[in-house]
């Protein structure tokens, strides 16, 4: 194990929930629950306001509303946790070449490899930058935990949650990890959690009081020898920057048992085409087709069949999960249904004639939805407005959907940059409402004009740009921009980063005060712009000597 705590975990705060409050100010603050919404959703990421009623990841989202009626439940935007989360990987490969994504808001870094970090001094200010950079591009914040090994730096976030930062100095390890839970350990989950309570060991000191041998006959050797090892703070796992993928998946679970064996031959075809697609998107291909199918008595079955060789052809896919699909039974009903290839390799090797086959099936696949027959186009009133994503309406401008049913939707119209939003509620079918990306969590930055040259007296110095000194302050562009420049300066303080305030929306720094409107009317959203800041710009002291400086004209001296 290492000398020095080079190595950073970085766990993004309640990522999804946090990247829904950024977005909407009317929800900064409050209890916000992400998942899926049917009778059978689960929690996805529930915000710390959410978590004080109980509300966590994993939770059937019928428990999550009793718990807390009162959240505000949206359905997940992926595609724009994808893109904030590919910020986040920049600025942490920009630490490293050594970057190890376990998923879209965790990693693992090798400060170390990448000359970042070569001491603990040095590592915390790597990780307070960290920190600082990330709350400048994204407006979000994370915790970052520091020590020698991946195992203790992920204990480390978990323990500077949430926003903060925890180093474990080399030779304390022990200390630390004594009076901590077994189930702190990684691999330690609820039933070998209760499997060591029933031998009377509940901490990480017992663990290590038990013995090697003790534990691999209570847990096997495998695990024994692995949890022991990890009990004295051993780990010597290195930060991998590829993990090698093992298996590409979809499922479903449906809020209503599927009876018909023909909806669910049709499941079957369109998760063996959405697993095609990301299986593709990887550049991968794969020899074994898995099926996974969960019955109306919550009973799993998986069926797989190899191939010749590997293949990302989406007619070979479908074909296979269809024979699947003929070996179970389905008469009660499906819950869940999952389409999954493993055996993954980074080349294709497929029968010409099956080729050929899987060009034909996909020409009489594409060809009806080219041009849909009239009875299955879907009518307007069967638009779908899904909680939490964006709009825009014609009138009103940028919003999101708050909720919909009974024939209407309910929007608030606010942006990232804005006050809390009016809410309007509109027919489903109202041809002014459409769908909208996303816009970003933190305003672009607008490019800052060159400050004209300003004329002064001959032999006088600084004749040209106006430049800032410690006597006149800033020069007359330095106000221009309305966002935090802690991006463009390496190594600033996490505390001049601007902070996001709950009830009024992100404070923008050094740019005025932002218009207040009128607490029942809401403010007007004609624009999709920034709060334009007062015309009152703070300017610099005037000099007893000399009089007020005015920015745009030179100071001349007395005459003599």
């Amino acid at each position: 194990m290492r000398t020095a705590p080079t190595i950073l975990h970085l766990d993004m705060d309640a990522f999804f929930a946090s990247v829904e409050q950024a977005s909407k100010p009317s929800l900064r603050g409050k209890a916000v629950v992400v998942g899926g919404l049917g009778p059978r959703g689960v929690v996805a990421t529930a915000s710390y306001e959410a978590r004080v009623f109980g509300v966590h990841s994993a939770m059937p989202m019928g428990q999550a509303r009793r718990l807390a009626p009162n959240a505000a439940y949206l359905v997940p935007r992926f595609e724009l946790y994808r893109t904030i989360s590919e910020q986040v990987m920049r600025l942490l490969r920009a630490l490293s070449p050594l970057v190890e994504p376990l998923s879209l808001d965790e990693a693992f870094v090798d400060l170390e490899a990448g000359g970042t970090a070569w001491d603990a001094d040095s590592a915390r200010l790597a990780g307070a930058k960290l920190r600082a950079d990330i709350r400048s591009v994204t407006g979000l914040t994370g915790s970052v935990g520091l020590a020698a090994s991946k195992m203790l730096a992920k204990i480390a976030s978990e323990e500077a949650k949430p926003d903060g930062l925890v180093l474990i100095p080399p030779g304390t390890e022990r200390a630390m990890l004594e009076p901590m839970s077994v189930r702190t350990l990684p691999g330690v989950g609820p039933a070998t959690g209760d499997h060591l309570r029933r031998a009377g060991i509940t901490t990480v000191g017992e663990l290590a009081e038990a013995g090697e041998d003790e534990l691999v006959r209570l847990l096997g050797k495998a695990h024994g020898h692995a949890l022991y090892a990890m009990a004295l703070a051993r780990d010597e796992r290195p930060v991998v920057a590829e993990r090698e993928t093992k298996s590409v998946s979809v499922e479903d679970t449906y809020d209503v048992d599927i009876h018909d064996r023909t909806r669910v031959g049709m499941e079957v075809q369109r998760l063996a085409d959405r697993c095609v697609r990301r299986l593709r998107g990887s550049g991968l291909s794969g020899r074994t087709i898995v099926l996974k199918v969960r019955r109306y008595d919550f009973s799993t079955l998986t069926r797989s069949e190899t191939l010749r060789g590997p293949t990302d052809d989406p007619a070979v896919v479908r074909e296979a999960a269809a024979r699947l699909l003929d070996l179970v039974d389905t008469t009660g009903g499906v819950r869940l249904l999952g389409v999954g290839v493993s055996g993954l390799a980074d080349y294709t090797q497929e029968d010409l004639f099956a080729q050929a086959a899987g060009d034909r099936a996909d020409e009489d696949v594409e060809e009806p939805e080219a041009e849909p027959a009239e009875e299955h186009r879907p009518a307007p009133g069967e638009r779908r407005w899904p909680a939490g994503h964006d709009v825009r309406h014609t009138e009103y401008g940028h919003g999101w959907v708050q909720g919909s049913g009974l024939g209407r939707v309910t929007v608030r119209f606010e942006t990232p940059y804005s006050e809390t939003g009016r809410v309007r509620t509109f027919p489903v079918d109202d041809p002014d409402l459409a769908p909208a990306d996303p816009l970003p969590l933190v305003p672009p930055v607008a490019p800052v004009a060159p400050v004209a040259p300003v004329a002064r007296r001959p032999g006088t110095a600084g004749a040209g740009y106006m430049d800032a000194d410690a006597e006149n302050g800033p020069a007359s562009g330095a106000e221009a921009c309305p966002v935090s420049d802690s991006a463009a300066r390496p190594g600033v303080d996490a505390e001049r980063v601007p902070s996001r305030d709950a009830e009024t929306g992100p404070t923008i720094h050094d740019a005025g005060t932002a218009p207040r409107r009128d607490a029942e009317t809401g403010p007007d959203f004609g624009a999709d712009t920034a709060p334009i800041p007062d015309a009152d710009v703070v300017r610099p002291a005037p000099d007893a000597k000399t009089g007020p400086t005015h920015p745009t004209r030179p100071t001349h001296p007395a005459p003599g």
